[in-house]
């Protein structure tokens, strides 16, 4: 499963219904920001660079732990070896070794976090089959062939974070020395969509069109305007693309203020095809706002044409909704 998504001539949005036709410029003050001043200071945070600090956040988040450590005791059987690619605390290269994992070969670029996490692994009790790797990702190959690659450098919509590069890097360099076959993924797919939204930014009597991360089972401030439409599925075991290009005609289904997309993304984290499933990490949706409202009516089109690269910044995204000749 592969996606081949093309780049689409002059990005723009825009409405079309019997009433008017409308074109608008989204998020203009987007262009008074230094993007590489904005995506250095990100990456201090982001990808192979989260500071201990940051870490009880991902550890207490139960949807995304706890389908880990599902899709590890799945597709890690006793015996294997794996490599975990951006450890962090190594709570995943724990579950690996637990469900019966040899050798587990545990990669984290921060020297802080990988000394604390080889601390940790030692006092869960595995020190002996775990090694923390101080080291980058991104150039990392293990000594020998290994079983199952789990990565967890996952953002919404695949902004911010390197999961698509570092993976791709890490099997075009594996297959060099290695040769085939590729080792199992953890995540094995993704799923991502867009969906035209109506959200309340008012705090309190304060107007704040901010982005917000929601839960999918809490979104109580967004109105659904029309149904998502799928833009990416790729599996990591396959060639993928790097670039998501969405060239979408939305049908608006209620009538209200279109002022915000929201960004879908599924993991999923294994494939049981034994039994028809898989085990899934729905990330929190991505809303993001748009400077220039847009009215509309039930069963207006509205065309959402932009695209981005896998690993941009929030503000980078914006300025590609923003792109307009």
């Amino acid at each position: 499963m592969t996606t081949a998504l093309a780049h689409p001539q002059t990005p723009f949005y825009q409405s079309s219904s019997p009433r008017t036709a409308l074109r608008t410029r989204l998020i203009p003050q987007m262009r008074a920001v230094d993007r590489a001043d904005v995506e250095d200071a990100e990456d201090a945070m982001l990808g192979q660079f989260i500071p201990i600090h940051y870490h009880y956040q991902m550890l207490d988040q139960q949807a995304r732990i706890g389908g880990f450590e599902q899709a590890i005791n799945y597709a890690v059987k006793p015996g294997m070896k794996v490599v975990e690619l951006g450890a962090g605390t190594g709570v995943l290269s724990f579950f690996a070794a637990r469900a019966g994992a040899a050798k587990v070969y545990s990669v984290e670029r921060l020297p802080h976090v990988a000394k604390a996490a080889r601390r940790f692994i030692a006092a869960n009790g595995f020190g002996d089959r775990v090694e923390i790797v101080n080291g980058d990702a991104a150039t990392y190959l293990p000594p020998e062939p290994v079983d199952v690659v789990v990565c967890e450098m996952l953002h919404a919509g695949m902004l911010r974070e390197k999961q698509l590069t570092v993976i791709a890097s890490f099997k075009e360099r594996y297959l060099a020395r290695f040769g085939g076959p590729l080792p199992r993924f953890i995540p094995e797919a993704a799923i991502m969509a867009l969906q035209p939204l109506m959200t309340d930014y008012q705090f309190h009597g304060y107007q704040a069109p901010v982005p917000m991360f929601v839960d999918v089972n809490n979104a109580h401030r967004t109105t659904n305007l029309s149904m998502p439409a799928l833009y990416a599925m790729f599996t990591y075991g396959d060639d993928y693309a790097t670039r998501f290009a969405i060239d979408q005609d939305f049908a608006m289904e209620r009538t209200g203020t279109l002022n915000s997309l929201r960004i879908i993304t599924k993991n999923l984290l294994a494939l049981v095809c034994e039994e028809n499933r898989s085990i899934d990490w729905d990330m929190q949706d991505l809303i993001i706002p748009l400077a220039t409202p847009l009215a509309v009516e039930t069963g207006d089109v509205v065309r959402m044409r932009f695209s981005y690269n896998a690993g941009d910044s929030m503000l980078a995204i914006a300025e590609a909704i923003d792109k307009d000749e």
